[in-house]
């Protein structure tokens, strides 16, 4: 079940990321919007964390590399943090979302946090898992 578990886990995080990653190509704009001032280029910072981020999803499924790719999506994501931080301190200068989403969203990237690095670790595939038990 555990195993069955941490699938799950990895497929959010696939998901979270290569959706993100792609929604820098395609809003670009919003992105550029929510890269704190002091943040020197902007527009590339988004394309190239966006290219990670697509890159990064993919890698997940490479087992060899998935223990090192949630440990760069854990640093990465902890990167990030600001943005959110920025958003919610500046609640004016994003009047789509409410104050309450702000602020879930700082929430939300602690869970994510939580997720990248349970799901990463070592752990048996389900397939490895039912051969296990079967046999």
């Amino acid at each position: 079940m555990n195993a069955y578990l941490k699938l799950a886990g990895l497929v959010f995080v696939c998901l979270w990321f290569a959706v993100g990653g792609v929604g820098h190509f395609i809003a670009t704009q919003s992105f550029v919007r929510i890269v704190p001032p002091y943040v020197p280029a902007p527009l590339v910072v988004v394309y190239v964390t966006g290219v990670f981020e697509v890159l990064a999803a993919i890698a997940l499924w490479v087992p060899a590399w998935r223990r090192a790719t949630g440990v760069a999506l854990f640093v990465f994501t902890l990167c990030v943090t600001p943005a959110n931080v920025y958003m919610s301190m500046n609640p004016q200068l994003f009047p789509q979302l409410s104050e309450t989403v702000l602020s879930l969203r700082l929430v939300v990237q602690v869970l994510l946090l939580a997720c990248i690095w349970w799901s990463t670790r070592e752990a048996a595939s389900p397939l490895e898992a039912s051969r296990a038990t079967s046999g």
